[in-house]
């Protein structure tokens, strides 16, 4: 199974040799580096903790954790089986290929408060006479009798940035001299977003 941490580009498109266009998402993957390899026996999980993005000056903690390698800034994890792999390894987007099915984890765009039709799509009331001022309200949410909001209820409030995968999707090219990974269809996030990627379990096993 092959993974890597990525910082969305932009959306573009690419077209096939019979001409087909198809939209793609573009992801920068600097070289990972293995950072740590988790086990069951020492930690209670089993899992490979990966860095990218080298900085010139970290704390005493996170210089201390990467010590002999490369002063990496961002760590993240993925529960995977580590099989050969060691504190040290190198991993970039050569471990994928065109036709290789990921899935990608990002955080979705923030859109600060928002009401009930654009967070949850209600469609509000009709824009006619007597209706005034009260077409994007939300309505009654219950009896007064029972006292309190229930848990769950559809309001207005905080949307956006939520950690969201989308599963199966096909990449369509890599150019490791770019660093660069084209998937097919749109992912969550802005540009210049993180961005987790990981192959589907049964397709690719990454070589050291």
């Amino acid at each position: 199974m092959s993974f890597i941490i990525g910082r969305k580009i932009e959306m573009t498109q690419k077209f096939k040799d019979d001409g087909t266009v198809v939209p793609v998402t573009l992801i920068r993957a600097e070289p990972n580096v293995v950072t740590q390899v988790k086990t069951l026996a020492s930690d209670g999980y089993v899992s490979v903790q990966v860095g990218t993005e080298v900085e010139k000056d970290l704390n005493k903690p996170e210089a201390g954790h990467v010590k002999d390698l490369p002063l990496v800034s961002l760590l993240r994890e993925f529960r995977v089986d580590p099989g050969e792999m060691k504190r040290g390894d190198l991993m970039t987007v050569e471990a994928f290929a065109p036709g290789v099915h990921v899935d990608v984890v990002g955080v979705s765009k923030g859109r600060g408060f928002a009401g009930v039709v654009k967070r949850h799509l209600f469609h509000g009331k009709r824009a006619t006479h007597g209706t005034k001022d009260q077409e994007r309200m939300p309505g009654s949410i219950a009896s007064q009798r029972q006292g309190k909001v229930i848990k769950g209820q559809r309001m207005g409030g905080h949307m956006g940035t939520d950690r969201v995968t989308v599963k199966n999707l096909e990449v369509i090219a890599v150019d490791a001299a770019a660093q660069v990974i084209a998937l097919k269809g749109a992912i969550p996030g802005a540009r210049g977003g993180l961005v987790l990627i990981k192959t589907r379990p049964g397709t690719t096993v990454w070589q050291v």
